[in-house]
């Protein structure tokens, strides 16, 4: 009896061990991943015919480009877009994602393929770019299942320790006997919805072993991923003399080996177990128990944690469909993204004023680095604010669903007694209105970096509301919001005021009015309704800022014009539209763009919402030269005035067309 306790004791803690070793894993993992940037390898353009900047190629190439990380947003390792809205010069593209990475490290690497393939081909009609963890590729040509095996990069060099870097005879032959089994395997793999991809490993001395990994696209049949792989193997045998390391790159597959697990190792095939050695075949009564007790709790655990993960499938679906109140309350589940407020601490030196970026309405914003090297913005939310706990719930689970290179990623939390505090990735250039409005640093903007900065927060928007999984308003539109990176790319921050919609839903009504005045759509501010127009009206005040290089909620009132929106449309009425731009711009712009750009933030800030476009026309408003605008309307003219008191002041002031404009602050 002592023996059969010691003998289900000692199993039940093997599996205790079990279970704590792949929790720790699993943090280990996504904490790397966090951490870790894409690894470029290599791109290749240099043959295709071009294309000018203002030609429909390259407004659908835009489309197309935009397409392709939407569909990289919503967890697709693999996409292929056919065409575009317009039919002459039509674009073809796609982007594969390595078999074994995560969602998060694939739309990390499309986003980034995306960035630096327009850097590095910026006027090629057919363009592939490689990382370590991805690809993607287009062409005015078509491309889906073409087995394209032209051009070849070969990427050597060993990153291991390894001093001798050279195969003998004996060595390539495994090699090719473990590239050539990879290659069948992911071949054979016929069914569209299943990845080409094949992993493996070779020892090639008792310490030594080499890895590797082969995949095409999944768009190929079994011949044309079989013809794009043995072309790679054909260029192993030429071009890599011997290394230990290669990375053979073609448009449509890659082959990758290496004397260190440089892929998952959970991509590697089980190997099935030897048959027991042939002798005794009875088993004791022990032994029975020893086996048959970890079984059992084994099984218990699958089926826990499988009901668990069924539960939390359904559950996901349902809060799509909820109020954001609700939502909040699945904080809990985010375990993994949860920091120790100790090495909050560390990070930030324990909050000193040295590494404070900024204080907003509901706390500070810190500068702090991780063990890791790796800096982050700690937003501290203050424990006086009777709405913290809301702002921070909110922005958790709201945030942490939502990834694109214009928005701010949130990277985790710290929940400790009275402290609240978010983790965001750290954005080095501040925020917008810290160079556009500083007569020292408005000359960093030029009309390029301008259009840059107008076109990225419009995706950044969109996305909020069309691509993202829940339908997202910010209600805080502004430009301290609105921070850049450092090639000046812009992302939008600050979520805490956002709400989410049902699906059908298009429209919210609220007694709390929240947000920053002259940002505000007249809807909102006065009665309280909040629609994706809201967010349209504040873009459109963010679009004419950025022309001007001023500010709308400390506009000088200067011939009648109460706000920077009212002087845009005083000056388009007379005609002297071009008098908004700013100065520090001067000849870098053509009069006609500027034009349209403040046709299109008038068209945003209209008074009637219903006029507003959305989004999405407005990112092809602002992508295509030759897509008609219509003529705006009257805008909203908010502006908030205050006594001591907070009280209301009527402000009567002549407008353009001699009608008296009232401006109210609501409760």
């Amino acid at each position: 009896m002592k023996m059969f306790s010691f003998k289900f004791f000692s199993a039940f803690m093997k599996i205790i061990l079990v279970v704590i070793t792949i929790s720790l894993v699993t943090i280990d993992t996504i904490a790397s991943e966090a951490a870790a940037l894409p690894t470029y390898l290599s791109h290749a353009c240099e043959n295709s015919t071009t294309f000018t900047s203002n030609s429909t190629y390259a407004y659908n190439l835009n489309v197309l480009l935009y397409k392709l990380d939407a569909c990289a947003s919503n967890d697709s390792d693999f996409s292929y877009v056919p065409d575009t809205s317009k039919p002459s010069d039509p674009v073809f593209g796609l982007f594969l994602c390595r078999g074994d990475v995560t969602s998060l490290i694939c739309q990390d690497c499309v986003v980034n393929a995306y960035i630096e393939i327009q850097r590095l081909c910026p006027v090629e009609k057919d363009a592939v770019i490689w990382y370590e963890e991805c690809l993607l590729r287009y062409s005015d040509q078509p491309i889906y299942a073409i087995s394209e095996t032209n051009p070849v990069k070969s990427i050597l060099g060993s990153r291991t320790a390894s001093t001798n870097n050279v195969m003998d005879d004996n060595q390539l032959l495994l090699l090719d006997n473990m590239v050539n089994t990879l290659a069948v395997k992911a071949a054979n793999i016929s069914d569209e919805q299943t990845k080409k991809f094949a992993t493996g490993e070779q020892n090639f001395t008792g310490s030594e072993t080499v890895y590797g990994l082969a995949q095409c696209t999944p768009d190929l049949s079994v011949a044309g991923c079989s013809t794009c792989l043995r072309s790679a193997i054909k260029e192993i045998q030429t071009c890599c003399n011997g290394q230990r390391s290669a990375r053979i790159l073609l448009p449509s597959c890659f082959i990758m080996y290496d004397l260190y697990m440089f892929f998952n190792d959970t991509a590697l095939e089980t190997p099935t177990p030897p048959p027991p050695p042939p002798g005794k075949k009875k088993i004791s009564s022990v032994a029975i128990v020893a086996i048959v007790v970890p079984l059992g709790v084994t099984a218990l655990v699958v089926v826990t944690a499988g009901g668990y993960f069924i539960r939390r499938r359904a559950r996901k679906k349902y809060n799509a469909l909820i109020t954001q109140e609700t939502a909040a309350n699945d904080i809990t589940m985010k375990d993994s993204l949860q920091f120790d407020f100790k090495s909050i601490e560390t990070a930030t030196t324990k909050f000193s004023d040295y590494n404070m970026l900024g204080k907003g309405g509901f706390g500070e914003v810190y500068k702090g680095t991780l063990p890791n090297g790796r800096e982050i913005a700690v937003k501290r939310l203050s424990k006086s604010s009777g709405q913290g706990a809301l702002e921070f719930k909110n922005e958790v689970v709201l945030v942490a669903k939502l990834q694109h290179r214009n928005l701010v990623r949130l990277l985790g939390f710290c929940l400790d007694g009275d402290e609240r505090i978010l983790v965001y990735e750290y954005v080095p250039n501040k925020s917008r209105d810290y160079f556009l409005f500083d007569p020292k640093k408005q000359g960093q903007l030029n009309w390029s970096a301008r259009c840059n900065i107008i076109e990225g927060i419009a995706r950044g928007i969109l996305y909020l509301h069309e691509d993202s999984r829940l339908k997202i308003i910010h209600r805080d539109l502004k430009a301290s919001n609105i921070l850049l990176d450092k090639r000046m790319n812009p992302k939008v921050s600050d979520f805490g005021m956002a709400k989410m919609f049902g699906v059908d839903q298009t429209q919210g009504n609220t007694r709390r009015i929240v947000g920053t005045y002259g940002y505000m759509a007249p809807e909102y501010a006065m009665e309280g309704l909040y629609s994706i127009k809201s967010d349209v009206f504040s873009f459109g005040v963010l679009l004419l800022e950025i022309l001007s290089g001023r500010r709308n909620t400390s506009f000088h009132i200067t011939d009648c014009a109460l706000s920077l929106v009212a002087y845009a449309w005083q000056l388009w009425n007379e005609g002297k539209a071009l008098d908004l731009v700013d100065p520090c711009l001067g000849d870098s712009c053509h009069p006609n763009e500027v034009l349209r750009c403040i046709q299109i933030g008038l068209l945003c800030v209209q008074e009637d919402a219903l006029l507003r476009p959305t989004m999405s026309s407005v990112v092809l408003m602002l992508k295509s030269e030759t897509q008609s605008l219509s003529q705006p309307e009257r805008p909203a003219f908010i502006t908030s005035r205050y006594t001591s008191h907070q009280e209301i002041i009527v402000v009567n002031s002549c407008s353009v067309n001699e009608i008296t404009v009232s401006d109210f602050l609501p409760r």
